[in-house]
C-alpha cells in the first residue's frame, strides 16, 4: 500500500510539509509506504478544458509536473493534499492540480474510484475550513472515502515549525494517519 501526499505549499520544508510527515509518521508505523510531492518553485498551470484526456488517464499537456504527479496518484492506495490557506481557501498550485486531476477523471471514469482521500490544511487564522472543503469536493466527485480524524484536519501556525506549538492540531494529524492506515486495511487494498 502506498499513500502520496501532495503539499501545495511554496514553503517545500514549511508547516504544510511538517503536518503532511506527522500523518505519515503513523502510516510508516502502519507498514504503509508513503511519498511527499513538493510544488515548492513549480507553477501548475490551469486546465485548458481541451478533454483530450479521454481514453489517455492523463493530461495531454506536458507544460508542467502534472502528467507526473497524477501518475503516481493514480498509482496509489491513498492521497492526501494538504495546502495553506493564503486568502480563504486552496493554494494556486492545489486548485490547478484539483482542477486538472477532476477533468482528466471525469474523462476516464473510474479512475480514482475507491482510493483513501484525506485534505489537510494550515491557516494562521482563518480560512482553513474552505480549503478542506474544496479538496473534500474532490475526492467525493471522484468516488473516493474520505477519512477523518478527532477534529476538522487544520493545524495553526504563521512561520514555519509554528504548527509544532499547536498541540490539538497535531494530534489530529497524527489521528488521521491512524484513520487513514485503518480504512486502507478495512479496504484490504
Amino acid at each position: 500500500m502506498k499513500v502520496i501526499g501532495l503539499n501545495g505549499s511554496v514553503r517545500k520544508e514549511g508547516n504544510t510539509a511538517i503536518i503532511i510527515n506527522a500523518v505519515f509518521g503513523e502510516l510508516k508505523n502502519a507498514g504503509i509506504e508513503t511519498e511527499l510531492v513538493s510544488f515548492s518553485g513549480e507553477i501548475l498551470q490551469p486546465c485548458k478544458a481541451c478533454f483530450a484526456c479521454g481514453g489517455k488517464k492523463n493530461c495531454v499537456h506536458q507544460s508542467d509536473i502534472f502528467g507526473e504527479i497524477f501518475q503516481k496518484v493514480v498509482q496509489a492506495n491513498g492521497i492526501i493534499l494538504a495546502s495553506p490557506s493564503y486568502s480563504a481557501d486552496v493554494s494556486v498550485n492545489i486548485k490547478a492540480f484539483i482542477e486538472r486531476a477532476a477533468v482528466v477523471a471525469d474523462m476516464n471514469l473510474g479512475l480514482l474510484r475507491h482510493k483513501v482521500g484525506a485534505a489537510i490544511a494550515v491557516a494562521r487564522r482563518g480560512g482553513a475550513l474552505n480549503a478542506i472543503d474544496t479538496m473534500n469536493h474532490f475526492f467525493l466527485n471522484h468516488e473516493m472515502f474520505v477519512a477523518g480524524s478527532t477534529y476538522w484536519n487544520i493545524a495553526y501556525g504563521h512561520m514555519p515549525g509554528d504548527v509544532e506549538k499547536d498541540n490539538e492540531g497535531m494530534e489530529t494529524m497524527k489521528n488521521l494517519g491512524i484513520n487513514i492506515a485503518y480504512l486502507l486495511n478495512c479496504l484490504n487494498v
